[in-house]
């Protein structure tokens, strides 16, 4: 594409005047020679003023346009050039000087650019984009033509671009917005003053002479060129090795802002238009993108293949992909004519590996569509497995890539958790093409809106698929709702809707908050409302706002909408602002209140917000809107639960009839996110009842209890005794998920004594618990050809006995230890691996960290010389249980500085390190030292650093850690760097840390 240059030597797109002179230029008629009659002195007079007229308003103009380049300088810290390379001939967006402070909204009008929001003057339509990809050197040269609407009338095109190199910019005007044509003298070809970067907001300028007019179209052109990165975001490169030779692939990460390091665009989530791809690469690849290829031909010169992928529908920037690469794939069809594809190395196609994955994504996109009543919207969609991921999966349109350990599986080393979880996985991804790709969210704060969906959405969507699971009911309560409470009852947490406003606040939105607290309230609305309204509501709300954007108040609208179409005028707005708006969530305390006088009686309930810590609750402000379900129940019996609708801090109500005997159970099956408690009489009689007959109260009523119990007591609203009385039961538990939450329970408390003298009495107890069941379940057997496999197996009786093993070999049962070393030193002595899948980790970590330096190399060869992405996994973690510390030490060394650990595992490295008494202190410095290392590596992937900071500091809890954590601190405040601010973050998480353990 031919792209005129608008530097100041060049015409003015082909016109000789500019627009302005050319407009103002009066054709007057001729006058005879024999009609003037001058005198020469006049004349030289004449001729002296207007020479002097010119001078002075050329002196004007320069000083205007200088000081106009200052002030771009000084203030934006780039330089006003008007050359075709901005500064310095480069547009390369970043060693900026950074913005100076104090700069107010009437200059960022006048400069819209200083915003750190787009203007939203012009907006996106349509993109044409065309790249060139160089694999031999990973850089890429693009040209993008976007077609704009103009809104506002500005001379200002400001859009996003970070770390390109602009070549040549060009405007045209194409018409007005019903797309007639621009009917101008030079094919309305606009000219171009300036253009330039500004890095500060990752912006990309284009300062045009004349006004861009509302309600017409316009087009910008853009050259660029830039690096294929080895970052993990933008357009990345990545690697694999495949009979011993190295290959490489290119692929892109766009979410969250990161589409503007691959070409210039309007990068936030409302600015969706369509993009129509055209990518240009070496024959030996394949190329891949959202849609299918429209049409492919190759060079006569140079044998280049050019694929062009056909026009996808409406969307944001950051769901926009492609690949290069030399994969190979399986495929499937689903009844309505959608291909579905899965791509690979070829050696895992050719194993199998993925076929598991392609059979769930056919079942899954029937599944939603006859949920959400919507058809799947494009006519492909694409896995890609990929070795080197910054996530465990990516959700775009029609080409979702996922990192290899979360699709891949070799079904006879995988254990049911490890398929469990990539099941989840991909339910999760194939769930965001409707809400996210179809139905975005229109900012980033509400990005629970899609996570919080898709997250809920794994557990119903496995549900469908294996509902001897049962998922929903059972393991969301462990693995979502207990989970983000112990986050949200920290007075560190924040509302699930935040304000984001510079670039750099939209990480802190992506966390488990977003994601599980957005799932606890959706499952919690769910069944507020019962299924067919729920399900009729989100129809409602993805057919009003399918290929555009959705706020929160528009689902609370279709929502209530459902709600009133049956009669039933519930505010779900009103009801679900409290819960959204508004950080943590309250405890309920129900107390019985007997009248003699009444036959009937009444509980009194109070809410108030929880929160882990006395010191911090002097200010108890928040309510909420309860929906509250409650039940009585004796011995024998329970009767059926009925919903109190609680709206003030303290409030009276009539439950029944009642005895001394009675006990009362709110929050029947946690459907709710909040906590409940009791007097302690009631609490006195729901420990009987579990010790005598515990199926009385329903399996998730039995883990919430014990959940509730132990936080309750951490956070001071009960006495420590009342949570271990209540395990007592345990040893006649025959259920998976108590023993699940109790479990999770235990190892809170394991954080906090392994470092005390009173840790053995802990951990005598812990065992005490656990040996009649653990003995009772056994071992399992490694039968042929079905083990590990959940397909076939009893999934609820593997997880317990997998749960059992786990309690008793981490906390010293030396059976368990006996058991585990026999496994290894069977495998080392005749080379087979006879450890039944679905226990391999907890035997290889007990192996590693009682036996010797040989296994230690055994376990690393291993490693090294397997295939299996489970297994590697795996393998790698069970290295960091070692209680050698020269040993953990090369670990940490070699994960950070050489190609042996994979590179989107090192995290997991230094993490789990810290997990290990003998490793933590040593984790801990490790991480210290080597931040700067880190942040540049994974500064800006989404949970990456806040994943590591959580993970080694998860058992820092003394004061002398947390001194430490402040003195590091206070000597970095003097240097505004980023381990400044890795400092102030590990203290933050520390200090609520430190006191909900207290």
């Amino acid at each position: 594409m031919g792209l005129n240059d608008s530097s100041p030597g060049a015409m003015r797109n082909g016109r000789g005047l500019s627009d302005q002179w050319a407009e103002s230029v009066v054709v007057r008629p001729r006058t005879t020679e024999r009609h003037i009659t001058v005198h020469k002195r006049l004349v030289l007079g004449f001729a002296l003023s207007i020479l002097t007229l010119i001078i002075v308003t050329a002196v004007a103009v320069v000083l205007s346009v200088r000081f106009e380049e200052c002030a771009g300088q000084d203030r934006d810290g780039v330089t006003g050039e008007s050359g075709s390379r901005g500064s310095g001939g480069s547009a390369k967006l970043n060693g900026s000087r950074g913005e100076r402070t104090g700069e107010r909204a009437d200059e960022e009008a006048v400069q819209p650019w200083r915003n750190s929001r787009l203007p939203g003057t012009v907006r996106p339509r349509h993109y044409d984009l065309r790249l060139a990809v160089y694999m031999d050197n990973f850089t890429f040269s693009g040209e993008v033509s976007i077609e704009l609407e103009c809104i506002n009338a500005t001379r200002f095109i400001v859009l996003h671009a970070d770390r390109l190199e602009v070549d040549r910019v060009s405007v045209t005007a194409e018409g007005g917005a019903g797309g007639r044509p621009a009917n101008r003298p030079g094919g309305g070809a606009m000219r171009v003053h300036r253009h330039f970067p500004f890095p500060a907001n990752q912006m990309y300028v284009v300062v045009l002479h004349r006004e861009l007019k509302p309600m017409r179209v316009y087009r910008l052109n853009v050259s660029f060129d830039a690096a294929i990165e080895d970052e993990l975001l933008g357009f990345f490169r990545s690697s694999y090795t495949l009979q011993r030779e190295r290959r490489y692939l290119a692929v892109t990460q766009f979410s969250p802002i990161h589409a503007r390091k691959a070409f210039p665009c309007f990068d936030e989530p409302v600015y969706k238009a369509t993009f129509s791809l055209t990518l240009r690469h070496d024959p030996q690849y394949t190329s891949l993108s959202n849609m299918p290829v429209e049409s492919s031909s190759l060079s006569d010169e140079d044998g280049w293949v050019t694929n062009r992928f056909a026009r996808t529908p409406r969307m944001s920037t950051y769901y926009l992909a492609w690949a290069v690469c030399n994969f190979t794939y399986r495929e499937t069809q689903t009844n309505s004519g959608v291909t579905i594809r899965l791509y690979a190395r070829p050696d895992a196609i050719s194993s199998g590996a993925g076929d598991y994955a392609l059979h769930i994504t056919k079942r899954l996109l029937g599944f939603y569509q006859d949920y959400f009543k919507v058809q799947y919207s494009l006519p492909k969609l694409d896995l890609l497995a990929v070795p080197k991921h910054p996530y465990a999966a990516m959700e775009n349109w029609g080409l979702s890539v996922f990192v290899e350990q979360k699709i891949l599986l070799d079904a006879e080393v995988s254990s049911s958790s490890y398929q469990m979880e990539l099941t989840m996985v991909v339910v999760h991804e194939i769930c965001h093409q409707w809400f996210g790709d179809l139905v975005t969210p229109v900012w980033w704060e509400d990005v629970w809106l899609k996570e919080g969906f898709a997250h809920f959405f794994e557990y119903v969507g496995t549900d469908f698929l294996f509902p001897k699971w049962n998922m929903e009911k059972q393991r969301f309560l462990t693995d979502v709702l207990h989970e983000v409470m112990l986050l949200d009852g920290l007075s560190s947490s924040h509302p699930i809707s935040q304000e984001v406003e510079q670039a750099t606040d939209i990480d802190r939105v992506f966390d488990w908050i977003a994601y599980k607290k957005g799932a606890a309230l959706i499952r919690m609305l769910a069944n507020v409302m019962g299924q067919p309204l729920f399900q009729k509501g989100l129809n409602d709300y993805l057919l009003s706002h399918m290929y555009s954007n959705a706020a929160r108040d528009d689902l609370w609208s279709k929502l209530s909408q459902a709600m009133r179409s049956e009669g039933q005028d519930i505010n779900i707005g009103e009801m679900m602002d409290r819960w959204t708006l508004q950080m943590g969530y309250p405890v309920i305390t129900i107390t019985k209140n007997q009248s003699e006088q009444l036959p009937t009686h009444y509980i009194t309930i109070k809410q108030e917000h929880f929160l882990y810590g006395q010191e911090v609750r002097s200010n108890n402000s928040l309510q909420w809107q309860v929906p509250l379900t409650v039940a009585v129940g004796n011995t024998s019996t329970v009767c059926l639960e009925s919903l109190i609708w609680i709206n003030n801090k303290t409030e009276t109500h009539r439950i029944g009839q009642m005895d001394d005997n009675t006990w009362l159970l709110g929050n029947i099956n946690q459907t709710g996110y909040f906590r409940v408690n009791y007097d302690l009489q009631n609490w006195k009689l729901l420990i009987q009842q579990l010790h005598t007959k515990p199926q009385i109260i329903s399996v998730g009523n039995r883990a919430g209890l014990i959940d509730d119990a132990f936080n309750l007591a951490r956070a001071g609203y009960l006495p420590q005794g009342v949570p271990l009385q209540l395990i007592g039961y345990l040893p006649e538990e025959t259920s998976f998920l108590p023993w699940h939450a109790a479990s999770r329970a235990l190892y809170q408390l394991d954080k906090l004594l392994d470092r005390t003298e009173e840790y053995s009495l802990f951990s005598d107890y812990v065992l005490k618990q656990v040996a009649s069941r653990y003995h009772q379940m056994g071992w399992p057997t490694n039968g042929p050809g079905n083990e590990g496999n959940i397909l076939q197996a009893s999934y609820q009786t593997e997880e317990l006995q997998r749960e059992l093993i786990m309690l008793a070999c981490s906390f010293g049962n030396k059976q368990c230890h006996r058991q585990a070393v026999a496994y290894i030193s069977d495998w080392i002595s005749s080379n087979k691996n006879r450890i039944p899948p679905n226990i391999r980790d907890i035997v290889y970590c007990t192996g590693v960290s009682l036996m010797d330096e040989d296994v230690w190399e055994f376990i690393w060869m291993k490693f090294h010389s397997s295939n299996a992405v489970s297994e590697k996994k795996i393998l790698l973690e069970a290295l960091t249980c070692s209680d050698n510390t020269f040993l953990l030490n090369r670990l940490l060394n070699l994960s950070l500085t050489s190609d042996l650990v994979p590179e989107q595992d090192v995290i997991d490295v230094i993490i789990h390190v810290g997990r290990n008494p003998q490793g933590r202190n040593l984790a801990w410095k490790y991480f210290r030292e080597k931040w700067d290392v880190l942040n540049a590596r994974y500064g800006e992937a989404l949970f990456m650093n806040s994943k590591l900071i959580s993970g080694v500091t998860e058992f820092l809890n003394t004061e002398r850690e947390l001194n430490e954590c402040l003195h590091g601190l206070k000597e970095q405040r003097q240097k505004p760097n980023t381990r400044a601010v890795m400092e102030k973050k590990i203290c933050i998480l520390m200090r609520p840390s430190r006191r909900g353990n207290s």
